[in-house]
C-alpha cells in the first residue's frame, strides 16, 4: 500500500512539474483524466499479468469510457508518463513506453496489421509526442526524441532527434 501511495504521489508531482496549468497535486489527483488513465492502467496491467484477461479488459474499457484514453492492459508503461488532455489517446497491447514521457491528445501507438507478435511501438525515455501523431508498427523511438504534432511515424527514430511530417522525417539530430 505504501508503494502504491508513493507511485500516486510521484505521478501527480510529475504532472504538476510538467504542466503549467496544474496548480497543485490535489487538482491533478481529482481532475486530470491522464492521471486517472495511468492509475486504471496500473490496476489492469496487474490483472493482465495475472492472466485475468477479461476483467482487465473490462476495467480498461470502463476507464476508456470515463477518461477518453484507451490503454490496453498489456501495454508496458514506465514511470512518470504525462498524458496531457488525453482525449483520443490509444496505446496498443504490445506498446512499451519508457520513463518521463509526455503524450498529447489524439496520439495513437498502434499496429499496422502486418505483425503477429510485437505489433506496437517501443518508446524510449524522455520522449515528447505531439498531438495527433500516429506511431505505427513494431518500431523503436529512441531516448530524448521529440515528435511533432500530426506526424506519422513508420520507421525507427534514433536517440536525440526531432521528427515531423507525413511520413515523418528527422529534422534535427543532436
Amino acid at each position: 500500500m505504501k508503494a502504491f501511495f508513493r507511485f500516486v504521489m510521484d505521478e501527480a508531482k510529475n504532472i504538476v512539474k510538467k504542466d503549467p496549468a496544474a496548480p497543485n497535486i490535489f487538482t491533478v489527483i481529482f481532475l486530470y483524466p491522464g492521471f486517472h488513465a495511468i492509475l486504471i492502467h496500473k490496476l489492469t496491467h496487474y490483472l493482465y499479468n495475472k492472466h485475468m484477461f477479461f476483467i482487465a479488459r473490462l476495467i480498461s474499457q470502463i476507464g476508456r469510457f470515463l477518461t477518453g484514453i484507451e490503454i490496453h492492459p498489456g501495454a508496458k508503461i514506465g514511470k512518470r508518463l504525462f498524458i496531457d488532455h488525453g482525449m483520443g489517446v490509444v496505446i496498443g497491447e504490445t506498446s512499451i513506453i519508457g520513463d518521463d514521457c509526455t503524450i498529447y491528445h489524439q496520439v495513437t501507438l498502434g499496429g499496422t496489421g502486418k505483425e503477429a507478435v510485437k505489433r506496437h511501438p517501443t518508446i524510449g525515455n524522455n520522449v515528447l509526442i505531439g498531438c495527433g501523431s500516429k506511431i505505427l508498427g513494431n518500431i523503436t523511438i529512441g531516448n530524448n526524441v521529440k515528435i511533432g504534432s500530426n506526424s506519422v511515424v513508420l520507421k525507427d527514430i534514433p536517440d536525440n532527434s526531432t521528427a515531423v511530417g507525413i511520413p515523418c522525417k528527422i529534422i534535427n539530430k543532436k
